[in-house]
């Protein structure tokens, strides 16, 4: 072999892992600007608005910290970590499939009805683990049966879902008030609420923490969603029909089959969240009571592009952001609701930076085009052939 011949081929490797440095740049770059830079241009834009308020943004950054993080906070945020990763779990299923599932309200409230008004008797009457076992898949079924009309609608007219799963979310959230009024009504109190449930039978805590073990469940979840959407069949046929419905048909996907369990997946983990959070937390509802989690959650599950392990971060960032605002709030004398105007400014730095990424190289879209092309579509259009 000639030196020329070696120098060549040298010549031609030698660029590779400057190719590859490269892509791995741009890579980093795309997660900064698509995902870091909308929550700090936030946090920027609340502390002019709490300048203009006549509040000090940094005492008040601080005290989110200390009431989020120091003084054993950090615990308290991560018993709210729990329901919020499992509703990211379930929109996360949900979204990678193009679909949208914007009625987890409903499902959420009927999970958490069913499990308060079930959950005395249960845990009265069964051993601990078999009653927790029993309200956990009790909130998920009714959460994943909540789902079943809009995907069955989509599925075989090809109904547009955001309406239909508005619209079911709106008689969850009654008929979740219905029975909390009715049936699961607590005849030792004229309040519209359901009975408590005994500390004592509520979830137990992880070992030297007050955190109780539905955070592992939802860790659980979370890493079950990520072996299912990269590591099965299921889940490449899931992306191949978020990719191109008509080239999975093209390929024998059975779409309409694929729909309904994706529906039935988002919809169980959200009602696990509902569990979750009433046996963990609160141990009964009330009517009138609706955290609207899915409303805030939705941010973090597009800036983390979809990847149930990158949402984790993201949702331990809101949960100290949302335990210690409450201190933050109080200290500032102003209304919580503020955490709300600084999750709406993310969405609107989303928003920004997501217009300002098609006539400029700011890396892919938040929105999957599937998803780009169901928020465009009429409310009611027939499956294509």
């Amino acid at each position: 072999m000639s030196t020329e011949t070696v120098t060549g081929d040298t010549a031609l490797a030698a660029p590779r892992p400057r190719a590859k440095r490269s892509a791995r740049g741009e890579q980093v770059l795309n997660v900064l600007i698509r995902s870091i830079v909308p929550v700090a241009l936030a946090l920027v834009a609340g502390g002019i608005l709490l300048l203009a308020l006549g509040r000090n943004p940094l005492t008040f950054y601080g005290d989110i910290w200390k009431g989020g993080i120091e003084s054993g906070g950090w615990q308290d945020s991560a018993i709210r970590m729990a329901p919020f990763l499992l509703i990211a779990a379930g929109l996360t299923v949900i979204f990678r499939a193009n679909i949208w599932n914007l009625g987890y309200n409903g499902q959420f409230l009927l999970g958490a009805a069913l499990v308060s008004g079930y959950g005395p008797s249960l845990v009265g009457d069964l051993p601990l683990a078999g009653a927790i076992v029993i309200l956990f898949l009790m909130a998920g079924a009714v959460g994943a049966v909540w789902t079943v009309v809009p995907a069955l609608l989509k599925a075989r007219y090809g109904t547009n879902e955001i309406i239909t799963t508005l619209m079911m979310s709106f008689i969850g959230i009654d008929l979740a008030s219905i029975l909390i009024k009715g049936p699961f009504h607590d005849p030792t109190t004229p309040l519209p609420q359901t009975s408590v449930i005994p500390l004592d039978k509520m979830l137990p805590n992880i070992p030297g923490t007050r955190i109780h073990i539905g955070l592992l469940v939802a860790f659980a979840a979370i890493l079950a969603v990520h072996y299912l959407l990269t590591r099965t069949s299921w889940g490449l046929r899931l992306r191949i029909m978020g990719a191109n419905p008509r080239a999975a048909r093209h390929f024998g996907i059975d779409l309409p089959r694929l729909i309904l369990v994706s529906f039935l997946v988002s919809g169980f983990l959200v009602g696990l969240a509902a569990a979750a959070d009433i046996l963990g937390l609160w141990g009964y509802i009330r009517t009138g009571w609706n955290p609207a989690y899915g409303d805030t959650i939705i941010p973090f599950v597009f800036l983390a592009r979809l990847n149930a392990l990158a949402v984790v971060p993201f949702i331990a960032f809101f949960s100290v952001l949302s335990t210690g605002g409450d201190l933050a709030a109080s200290n500032a004398n102003l209304s919580t609701n503020f955490l709300l105007v600084l999750v709406g400014l993310i969405l609107l730095f989303m928003t920004v930076i997501e217009y300002l990424g098609r006539h400029r190289e700011l890396g892919a879209s938040y929105l999957s085009p599937g998803l780009r092309q169901a928020l465009r579509a009429p409310l009611f259009r027939r499956r294509s052939a």
